[in-house]
């Protein structure tokens, strides 16, 4: 094969395995700002063809607009056994500057109720959602307190029904094909780990679990391992070739690099371990305080490395650390000098991640982690790393 001819499908892969490119791939990790403007899934993607970046597609397919129990798990529903009853209300407290918002989930082994704050700043109005970002931060009462309330919640982590496999697998249908006629990397997700911890337990109470009940730390973390990885071979079974997992709350700030091994680190080798055997990468999407934690995602069986900010991570040392062994997806970041910065500060940051983290191949350019507006600056400013990034090939 030539480099020269390299389709974007094989510069990606290429990329993913440390391989010679022709030219380091350019492909946004996530583009809210393109995404929310854009008619459908499949128009965002042939957006993203026309501004010359090596776009992939995503399994199941993102829409603009998203209305979901699950907003920040991205994937396959999130369906609860037929038997659960749920009941929703909100209470005025005294003395309380918001009003509550008030979930039971009525299970086989139990009830689950959640307390969230309705603060100024809720955007789900009277709803409380399963998993989102939103209650950990307003949460007054989190779903689950003890190893007692393990068992109700596997009622409502099941893993999915044939008739939501079936309507994955039509909906991927044309996605797949549309990514087969392009030559494009197809891509899948999203796994989760401790992520979920922190949507029904607290990533406080996480932490002090660690060392004050392991015990049922590890039964947690088993029970969503289970869970994930029902949902993970559905969408390995379409054939991908990179299955992306989220571990924000994976980081440093959650977790000592002893405490990581011990508790985060099995799971993400069962997780890659399974990628490995349909023939698919595993990408761990994690963006910050992690440089103490590298060696041990590479020694997991990571191949890709999702997130790799600038202004969190010391690029020279991480190229140290995984050459050869891993790639390294991103070199700019999203916030601060995309949606914020300067022409020159983008310039700077692009022709610094290529020079640094590119030799030897194991890199894609991408802003760290989202592109999430749509402003005249923003544009300007996807234009001028485009421009920076053809100018070094």
């Amino acid at each position: 094969m030539s480099f020269s001819t390299m389709s974007s499908r094989q510069r990606m892969l290429a990329a993913l395995s440390c391989q010679q490119v022709d030219h380091p791939p350019c492909s946004f990790m996530l583009y809210k700002g393109l995404l929310s403007t854009s008619r459908d899934y499949l128009d965002f993607i042939q957006r993203e063809l026309d501004l010359g970046l090596d776009a992939y597609v995503q399994l199941p397919p993102r829409p603009p607009v998203v209305v979901s129990d699950t907003y920040n798990l991205h994937g396959l529903p999130v369906s609860f056994d037929p038997r659960v009853i749920v009941r929703e209300w909100k209470e005025e407290l005294p003395g309380e500057r918001w009003l509550v918002l008030v979930k039971e989930y009525d299970t086989p082994a139990g009830v689950l109720r959640t307390e969230v704050n309705q603060d100024a700043e809720w955007p789900y109005g009277d709803h409380v959602p399963f998993l989102d970002d939103y209650i950990e931060t307003r949460s007054r009462k989190f779903l689950i307190d003890r190893q007692d309330d393990l068992t109700a919640l596997k009622f409502l982590l099941i893993q999915p029904t044939s008739s939501e496999v079936a309507a994955y697998r039509k909906e991927a249908e044309p996605i797949i094909d549309f990514a087969r006629r392009n030559e494009l990397l197809i891509a899948g997700g999203w796994g989760v780990g401790a992520d979920l911890i922190g949507w029904v337990y607290g990533l406080e109470r996480m932490m002090f679990a660690a060392y004050d009940d392991p015990d049922f730390l590890q039964e947690l973390l088993e029970l969503i391992m289970s869970w994930n990885h029902n949902r993970m071979r559905v969408v390995l079974e379409s054939g991908i070739d990179l299955y992306i997992k989220r571990a924000w709350y994976e980081n440093t700030d959650f977790w000592s690099p002893r405490a990581w091994r011990k508790f985060i680190y099995p799971g993400l080798k069962a997780d890659a371990d399974l990628a490995h055997s349909y023939g698919a990468k595993l990408g761990y999407l994690i963006t910050a305080n992690c440089m103490p934690l590298i060696e041990s995602i590479v020694d997991a069986g990571v191949d890709v490395i999702i997130g790799v900010d600038p202004a969190k991570w010391d690029l020279a040392a991480t190229k140290k650390f995984v050459a050869g062994r891993a790639c390294l997806w991103g070199g700019v970041n999203g916030h601060l000098t995309v949606e914020q910065g300067e022409v020159e500060q983008v310039q700077q940051e692009v022709h610094d991640a290529l020079q640094i983290l590119a030799p030897g191949s194991g890199f894609i350019l991408s802003p760290v982690d989202n592109v999430r507006v749509d402003t005249l600056q923003t544009r300007r400013n996807v234009q001028v790393l485009l421009d920076t990034w053809r100018s070094f090939r």
